[in-house]
């Protein structure tokens, strides 16, 4: 019988200048302000802690012009978990504000899609509208890691611990994967960037940083398949994630929030 994980949604800064026109790919009719939220997450079971992406630093968010709130791993230990202790990293894909902060967990091993390296190390990266939201440091700091045997290579679907896989899905990049965990309301999903927004999968306006827009559409639906239903379903940057589910304490309101507990609204 599978053992349900905990799930936690850690923001750690914010886009409040994001213009509604500029999350869709046809733009948007009524333009106004429409912020992003930065997470990364944290997957917490009998079978270990995984923690979903790795952030950026105060150094990043000064050079792209975002508000840092505080180091991913800051907020981790809000929860009490140690980033020196975390042995699994699952890295959804690498553009810089999920792949930063490369020696905050010494001890991980990085999941990563064949096709996210290979896309982030080969001739795409010739065209600067793609390789603009890639940082090269962080680039390199994987592929060093790949040296020092701590990256493990997906193809697809793979799982890595009882009620926990990674699924390629791309369309946001060529080797984007989601995580599906199960959680006492069923199974979840960690879309990332395969939505940014709730607005994006629900409206099929895909967002406008794309490797394939057929994948990225294609994608909608397989989020659709995979979690149990449209509620579980957690977008990447979606600033509702935090208004909608409740904090693991007081204290933490508007900075942690509890996935797999739930929500005011679905």
């Amino acid at each position: 019988m599978l053992q349900p994980f905990e799930v936690y949604a850690v923001r750690y800064a914010r886009h409040s200048g994001r213009r509604a026109a500029q999350n869709f790919i046809d733009g948007d009719s009524h333009d106004g302000f429409m912020p992003l939220d930065y997470f990364v997450w944290a997957v917490r079971g009998p079978s270990g802690t995984f923690v979903v992406d790795s952030g950026f630093d105060a150094a990043a968010a000064q050079e792209r012009k975002r508000e840092f709130i505080r180091c991913p791993g800051d907020g981790l230990r809000l929860i009490g978990i140690e980033p020196e202790q975390v042995r699994d990293v699952i890295v959804t894909h690498m553009h810089y504000d999920h792949i930063g902060n490369p020696d905050l967990f010494p001890q991980a091993t990085y999941h990563v899609q064949d096709a996210e390296m290979q896309y982030c190390t080969g001739r795409c990266m010739c065209h600067p509208v793609i390789s603009d939201v890639y940082d090269i440091e962080t680039v390199t700091s994987m592929v060093r890691k790949v040296y020092k045997r701590r990256v493990s290579f997906h193809d697809g679907v793979a799982e890595l611990a009882q009620g926990l896989t990674v699924h390629k899905l791309g369309g946001h990049t060529r080797g984007l994967q989601v995580v599906r965990v199960f959680t006492r309301r069923g199974w979840l999903v960690l879309a990332s960037d395969a939505s940014h927004l709730y607005a994006n999968m629900q409206q099929q306006r895909p967002f406008p940083v794309v490797d394939s827009v057929p994948d990225m559409l294609e994608g909608f639906r397989t989020l659709d398949r995979l979690a149990d239903a449209p509620g579980n379903i957690i977008p990447g940057h979606d600033p509702l994630v935090v208004s909608q589910y409740p904090s693991p304490r007081p204290e933490l309101a508007g900075a942690i929030v509890r996935l797999d507990a739930d929500p005011s609204t679905t």
